[in-house]
């Protein structure tokens, strides 16, 4: 007999069984045999892993009627075209929903890209209607599926699968069962396993749906509605909670609010170039230079350093990564939080130590800054920033101070590059810190940690709550799981 030991089938020489060897993120069982008998349609490893096969078979035993996609659709069609040229917003435009705007059954409506509502005549089947399903068929995530909201009727949504379904079946409905888990194992394990995963609409209608009473279809809706909204809910009092550190670190140092300056047009001295060296307009623009009158009012009170005088830049550089990755991917804008991602990395990287604070030299903007709560290895993109003086300068407070606005006025406003906008390093080194007295630092970082424990607890109890509301979805169609 002979096994795979890559993710694909092994076939035996004489026996009627395939054998399977599969990495252990693709199922709980990484060794497992199938009959030859039940190799019908497709022929890989993570279609055939044995919980998969346990719970489409409790698909199929529902007490709904069990039909595939296919047969309730009125019509599915493929987004088309490239995509169009992208506007600033105004009356003659209208929002074009990307991939990356679907996530967890719904569109995120904040940061919309527009495009004008007139479009050339190949656009027509990415113009979307009131009631229909849009489902991500490529990139990662996807499968991914929302509901068009009424605000985005005669919108556009290009290479996207776009779903109108028959009079006994809620878009609504069909989009929460195939976010719980028996309908994204079904995506999953139908999609393709190419550098870029993909689904076609054959794969997509050939999905099995349990469909109940359009009454009971709205009733669970309502009720996975509900629980979406609760989790929003938590997940923005989270936001809140960190998004008001930095009002209450700027009044801690006693610095006036920065006002938000957009300015596109401003004009600048001929004095004020004077020893600067530079002679790229964004580096005079006022929000840059009201941020550094800010530090220089507040020297009068405060200490105010060069990064490199207060912090050590540190470049020890490992062949390959190890525990504890972090790419750019996982620290979220703003905050410093952590995602719960799973990034595969080679090349060199960077070793950290705890306290150590990462902060991101590519497209500051992002404004990516985490002080480290364990060793580890990050990108090459992170500077590794260790404090020289721990009784003179908290690590918690400078990764407070770098994610301020008042370092950002400085950092958004010195980048450099279209494609891939990057500090340099000596701008960098330079960036101007307040550095006050222990005490205040203390109570900076004691109110910052007492705000992340509580943005945590919320974000871990909505979260919780969702997945519950969740697999509640789920058994109400199937049963309970009975692992």
């Amino acid at each position: 007999r002979h096994w795979a030991t890559r993710p694909m089938v092994g076939i035996p020489a004489r026996s009627d069984t395939f054998f399977r060897v599969g990495p252990a993120e693709l199922g709980k069982a990484q060794c497992f045999a199938v009959k030859r008998g039940e190799v019908s349609r497709r022929a890989d490893v993570a279609f055939h892993q044995p919980w998969i096969r346990d719970r489409l078979a409790a698909l199929e035993n529902s007490s709904f009627v069990v039909n595939s996609l296919g047969t309730i659709i009125a019509e599915i069609r493929y987004g088309t075209g490239s995509p169009p040229l992208y506007l600033k917003q105004s009356e003659t435009t209208v929002p074009f929903v990307r991939a990356t705007d679907i996530k967890n059954g719904e569109v995120n409506l904040e940061g919309l890209l527009h495009v004008a509502a007139q479009q050339p005549s190949h656009m027509d089947k990415c113009r979307l209607a009131g009631g229909e399903l849009i489902i991500v068929r490529s990139g990662v995530n996807t499968g991914d599926c929302a509901v068009v909201p009424e605000l985005l009727i005669n919108s556009f949504a290009a290479y996207d699968l776009i779903l109108t379904f028959q009079a006994n079946a809620s878009a609504k409905f069909v989009a929460a069962f195939l976010d719980t888990e028996v309908g994204r194992l079904q995506l999953d394990s139908v999609k393709g396993r190419s550098a870029q995963p993909h689904i076609n609409a054959q794969e997509v209608a050939a999905i099995r749906v349990p469909l109940p009473t359009l009454t009971e279809q709205e009733r669970l809706v309502v009720e996975i509605d509900t629980a979406r909204d609760e989790r929003k809910e938590k997940l923005a009092q989270a936001d809140a909670l960190l998004g008001g550190v930095d009002d209450f670190l700027l009044e801690a140092l006693g610095i006036e609010v920065l006002p938000n300056d957009s300015r596109r047009v401003f004009a600048v001295k001929r004095s004020e170039l004077h020893g600067q060296g530079r002679l790229n307009p964004d580096y005079y623009h006022p929000a840059r230079t009201v941020a550094l009158r800010s530090l220089t009012a507040a020297s009068r009170n405060l200490a105010v350093a060069p990064l490199a005088a207060v912090a050590s830049f540190e470049r020890n550089q490992l062949g390959a990564p190890g525990e504890n990755y972090l790419s750019l991917a996982h620290v979220q804008s703003h905050t410093g939080e952590l995602n719960d991602l799973t990034v595969t990395a080679t090349g060199n990287c960077f070793a950290y130590s705890t306290d150590d604070v990462l902060f991101a030299r590519l497209r500051p903007y992002l404004n990516k800054v985490h002080r480290a709560e364990t060793d580890g290895c990050c990108s090459t993109e992170f500077h590794v920033l260790r404090v020289k003086h721990r009784d003179a300068l908290m690590p918690e407070y400078l990764a407070t101070i770098l994610r301020s606005r008042l370092v950002l006025a400085q950092t958004v406003h010195m980048m450099a590059g279209n494609t891939h906008p990057r500090l340099a390093n000596h701008d960098v080194a330079n960036l101007q810190i307040p550095i006050p007295n222990m005490q205040i630092q203390e109570s900076i970082a004691a109110e910052v940690v007492h705000r992340r424990e509580e943005a945590r607890r919320f974000r871990f109890d909505a979260e919780a709550g969702w997945r519950e509301a969740k697999e509640w979805f789920e058994g109400q169609l199937l049963g309970p799981v009975t692992a």
